[in-house]
């Protein structure tokens, strides 16, 4: 049938490849796509397999265009310095950030790795500011993102060394919606909570059941390992 490709003709493929990359090429620098640079970026970095010219692509959506998934990608490459981009941990969450802010596809990604570096402090003048970590694991969590949701219990039970003190009633908020997301260390703690009566009511029959669900996942998980190591 006319138009297919022989995927099992090695030069057809090519063929098919390179122009795929031309397509991709014309609609980010002739029709100033955003998407067809992320297409461009994906597809030379996936397909390519040439990561400093992904990193390139990656730079000119984020700076130019400011789209939110190239600007986490670029970001990641900064982490590393993969691609040649500069490793840098500053550098990165300026980009994460950008991402954050601008939503779309890897938005909660990248607030959650704000919330990250901000907790951490190495990409702070300051140090670690766990005002800014609240303020973005609560994006990622408001977006579902489980481990975003873990880290707001654990800052919630930890308080912080600007005079903000331990709120274990939010701790026990973010550990129970950390476990209604999946997150096995979100049900252990909520678990523990309500065994105690420490940030809610005691409750042993509810600890039972959280207990339980703790156990049920690390289950999955470590089924998961296994299928993987097959």
């Amino acid at each position: 049938m006319a138009g297919l490709i022989n995927f099992e003709d090695e030069n057809e493929v090519k063929q098919f490849l390179d122009n795929l990359g031309v397509e991709y090429s014309f609609q980010c620098f002739k029709e100033k796509d955003p998407e067809g640079c992320q297409r461009l970026a994906d597809f030379l970095e996936g397909v390519k397999k040439n990561y400093e010219s992904a990193a390139q692509v990656l730079k000119h959506n984020c700076e130019t265009n400011g789209h939110s998934e190239s600007c986490y990608k670029i970001g990641a490459y900064h982490v590393t310095g993969k691609g040649g981009a500069t490793k840098c941990l500053k550098t990165a969450y300026s980009c994460f950030m950008r991402s954050c802010n601008a939503g779309g596809k890897k938005s909660i990604d990248a607030c959650h790795n704000v919330g990250l570096l901000a907790h951490d402090g190495r990409a702070l003048e300051g140090g670690s500011d766990a005002t800014v970590a609240q303020e973005y694991y609560e994006k990622a969590c408001a977006g579902g993102f489980a481990p975003s949701c873990f880290n707001l219990s654990s800052l919630f039970i930890q308080g912080n060394s600007k005079g903000q003190a331990s709120n274990m009633s939010q701790a026990f908020k973010y550990a129970n919606r950390a476990c209604e997301l999946g997150h096995v260390w979100g049900c252990a703690n909520a678990s523990r909570m309500c065994k105690l009566g420490d940030g809610t009511e005691k409750d042993e029959k509810r600890a039972e059941e959280l207990k339980n669900r703790a156990r049920e996942l690390h289950g999955l998980e470590k089924e998961r390992q296994l299928k993987f190591g097959e």
